[in-house]
């Protein structure tokens, strides 16, 4: 496929008919996929409990995201090797929603995404995202793991806060006033889960070590609640109603059922209902979920194609990402994207197709339906260990700290602005604030770059015998609105007592709509004075662009030549013998 076609390409089931049918997909290949899905398989299943629980509903709802849309994702994207799922990036987004509106407005949202998602996919948008700054991500990405790393201080101590506040300075104010009522044996097991976590790598086992680090603090919270402890789990914590009216513990070992996500529970425990305001009101996090959603699935396929070698189609993985959040919340599923960790793990483990992805999401469903009672024993410090690690790993802190040594001031302020503004207000503010401060800056330093130079006495014109009282100025850089008034001012000043002068603008790429009104005013300046102008090699933008607005050649006022030099051969005067 062409290069350009590849770029804007959208196909429903890209990756997996490209790795699957149009490659020779053997048994060899089958097997590989299925080790890998049930390594990332592994990897997953604590892993969407915990982000569930960190989005504010119970854990099933996180399982439910993982084996639906990690499935539905896989089959009709365009990144062979992303695994899909909740991620801890939509904490922050999902959290606030689930509090206001309860799980039937956190579906409703995500349902609204995904149906954003979809227009995206369908408006070939998905290079686009490729000018988002890196300074804008690492901020975002970096306030994102600060806001999630707080909000599991509560579980990791097993304070008692019974409502986390809304203000990230709040937060930690009531944070600060539970510390001194810290649960030691609490505190015990979410430091060795941590431990596990951080010393399992070093023994260079194939077992992540997420599996260990929850089976550890599992088995310690067993035993010290044995004791007379009280360690929460997510059986103590959670509950769910069966059809005969008693209540089960932890997670309910069965399939979600379809429903309406309108008819799921609001924040007080009634039916969400639907309507214009309800729709309006959830508008704006239904974009910012969808904004983030599309930068981590596409950024996670940036990321997997430099590690393979292959090539993901962006606007078809935005089709698989917004398919996946359209259906998964009818299940109860909240909102997924792909995972970078999940998703590097599986291509390690061997991945070779969306196949590993499949099996991925199999895995997920069957540890649901039958280890649903041994899921329950899950302390919920162990949780929050989990996802400190995963916030970690999320802020990406090297290059965080290589970005603040290395880059321009420009950047700097960029990232500092970007992560100030998502710990203390919110993520959207965030990133559209980050991404117009950045092309704010980005468009100064180009207006910089943009200059006239007297060249009238430079070797370039040795043997030009231009008339007394003329001048040949060169313009380099790009003429757009922020740099034309000062460029064109700086030549109206330079040529104040000309009686004309040569304009060499073979070093201006573009010239838009600002640079042309200020060309003209140039131009009727120099008529009103006499002194007439003479332009010299342009460019193909810039002569397009004077062509269109109707800017022609005017006796005595303004020429146009080809080149430099035939433009200096005009003018000259005669030799003389």
């Amino acid at each position: 496929m062409p290069h350009r076609a590849y770029l804007f390409s959208l196909r429903l089931a890209h990756a997996f008919r490209e790795a699957c049918i149009d490659e020779r997909y053997t048994a060899r290949r089958l097997g590989r996929d299925v080790m890998a899905g049930v390594t990332v398989g592994i990897i997953a299943i604590p892993l969407a409990m915990a982000l569930a629980i960190a989005s504010g509903v119970p854990p099933q709802y996180g399982l439910y995201t993982a084996f639906i849309a990690g499935f539905v994702i896989a089959l009709t994207g365009g990144s062979r090797f992303s695994i899909s799922g909740p991620t801890a990036a939509f904490v922050v987004i999902l959290y606030p929603i689930a509090q206001t509106y309860g799980l039937g407005g956190l579906l409703l949202a995500s349902l609204m995404s995904g149906v954003l998602l979809l227009v995206m996919a369908f408006m070939r948008l998905g290079r686009f995202i490729e000018y988002i700054p890196e300074a804008v991500t690492l901020g975002f990405t970096g306030g994102i793991a600060v806001v999630i790393a707080t909000l599991q201080v509560k579980d990791f101590f097993g304070l008692s806060i019974e409502q986390v506040p809304e203000h990230y300075w709040d937060k930690l104010a009531a944070v600060g006033q539970a510390l001194p009522g810290l649960d030691a044996m609490t505190t015990m097991v979410a430091i060795a889960t941590l431990a596990v976590m951080l010393l399992w790598p070093r023994l260079r086992t194939p077992v992540p070590p997420h599996l260990p680090a929850v089976i550890v603090g599992s088995f310690l919270a067993v035993a010290l609640n044995a004791n007379g402890a009280v360690i929460e789990t997510i059986g103590s914590r959670f509950s769910y109603l069966l059809a005969d009216g008693s209540i089960g513990a932890g997670i309910p070992p069965f399939l979600p059922e379809f429903a309406w996500p309108w008819n799921r529970p609001d924040a007080s425990g009634e039916p969400l209902g639907i309507s214009w305001t309800m729709v309006r009101d959830l508008l704006p996090a239904a974009f910012a979920i969808a904004m983030l959603g599309a930068i981590e699935s596409l950024l996670c396929a940036v990321v997997l194609d430099g590690m393979t070698g292959k090539r993901h189609s962006a606007n078809s993985e935005l089709l698989g990402q917004g398919i996946g959040n359209v259906i998964t919340p009818f299940f109860g599923g909240i909102t997924a994207t792909a995972a970078i960790a999940r998703s590097a793990a599986n291509y390690r483990a061997g991945a070779e197709s969306p196949v590993s992805a499949m099996v991925h999401a199999l895995v997920v469903l069957l540890a649901l339906v039958s280890l649903a009672p041994l899921l329950a024993y899950l302390p919920m410090s162990a949780m929050a260990a989990l996802l400190i690690m995963v916030a970690w790993n999320m802020s990406e802190a090297p290059k965080s700290l290589h970005l603040l040594k290395t880059a321009p001031r420009s950047d700097i302020l960029v990232f500092l602005t970007c992560f100030s503004l998502t710990v203390l207000l919110d993520m959207v503010i965030a990133i559209t604030t980050g991404i117009l401060l950045a092309a704010v800056l980005f468009m100064r330093e180009m207006a910089q770059m943009t200059r006239v130079t007297d060249i009238t006495d430079s070797k370039r014109m040795a043997g030009a015998n231009l008339p007394e009282g003329w001048q040949v100025f060169k313009v380099n850089g790009p003429l757009f609105f922020a740099a034309a008034d000062r460029v064109f001012g700086e030549l109206a000043q330079l040529s104040e007592s000309a009686r004309g002068f040569i304009l060499y603008m073979d070093g201006v790429t573009i010239l838009d709509a600002g640079g042309l009104s200020a060309l003209n005013k140039l131009i009727s300046t120099c008529r009103a004075d006499g002194t007439q102008v003479v332009i010299a090699d342009l460019q193909f933008q810039p002569l397009r662009t004077l062509a269109r607005a109707g800017v022609k050649p005017e006796e005595g006022v303004v020429r146009f030549y080809p080149t430099l030099d035939e433009a200096v051969r005009a003018e000259s005067r005669p030799a003389t013998t």
